[in-house]
């Protein structure tokens, strides 16, 4: 495998019935079996999930920090789910959260999760980064970041990234490689400008590809073009 040790980025949407929100065990398979298939390749597995399927804000009706930290709990829950169905397909996985629930969830630290890394668990990181006005890309970042991962990987449902949207102007371009400073200043919308800029300060390079095509996670770990890389380079 080209990579050793990633971070995983997938929306709360993954967990729901297509244009539906909640959780659903039968969404949840596909996902699983994605993963578990690299999981088998003893590739060291760090995932961040959305809440999206589960609150998407209050906007003007709730005060943003509030909204924030409900938004945070809706990742919590994602990750319990996500949790038990890698136990039922007979993967080691385990929750850190940035907040403590005792019953459920342990506390998430660097060194905690490295060790449970290096052991072949999934480590599902929850709770965002314990702080509001902080999305889910930009704690895939900032994990990606304290866990010194080979890459951070976006799944999408989408192929790669694109000059327009592809949905509704059929001639839009989509790039296989860009450089962090040309996709800021096109401002590409790949991730939420902090994510992205924490990405490249510490030079962990991205790939945003569509997940939910058969067999396309582990040609991106073979190192296989596979959607869009954006890097220092």
């Amino acid at each position: 495998m080209k990579y050793n040790r990633i971070v995983l980025k997938i929306s709360g949407e993954a967990l729901a019935p297509a244009g539906a929100g909640g959780i659903e065990a039968a969404a949840l398979k596909p996902v699983i079996e994605q993963i578990g298939s690299i999981a088998r390749q003893s590739v060291q597995i760090a995932m961040v999930v959305g809440g999206g399927n589960l609150w998407r804000g209050a906007g003007k009706e709730m005060d943003r920090v509030t909204a924030d930290y409900i938004g945070m709990m809706a990742t919590v829950m994602n990750a319990l789910a996500l949790n038990e169905m890698f136990k039922a397909g007979g993967f080691a996985s385990v929750v850190l959260s940035s907040f403590v629930i005792p019953q459920v969830t342990e506390f998430y630290r660097k060194s905690v999760a490295v060790d449970y890394l290096k052991k072949n668990v999934i480590v599902i990181c929850a709770g965002g980064t314990g702080n509001p006005f902080f999305t889910t890309d930009t704690t895939a970042a900032l994990r990606a970041a304290e866990l010194e991962a080979d890459v951070l990987l976006k799944a999408t449902q989408v192929d790669g990234v694109y000059d327009a949207d592809p949905k509704t102007n059929p001639s839009a371009s989509r790039y296989d490689v860009l450089n962090f400073d040309e996709a800021l200043r096109k401002n590409l919308k790949i991730m939420d400008m902090t994510a992205f800029s924490l990405c490249r300060d510490n030079r962990i390079p991205v790939i945003i590809f569509d997940f939910y095509k058969k067999g396309n996670l582990i040609r991106v770990l073979q190192g296989d073009k596979v959607g869009t890389l954006v890097s220092s380079l």
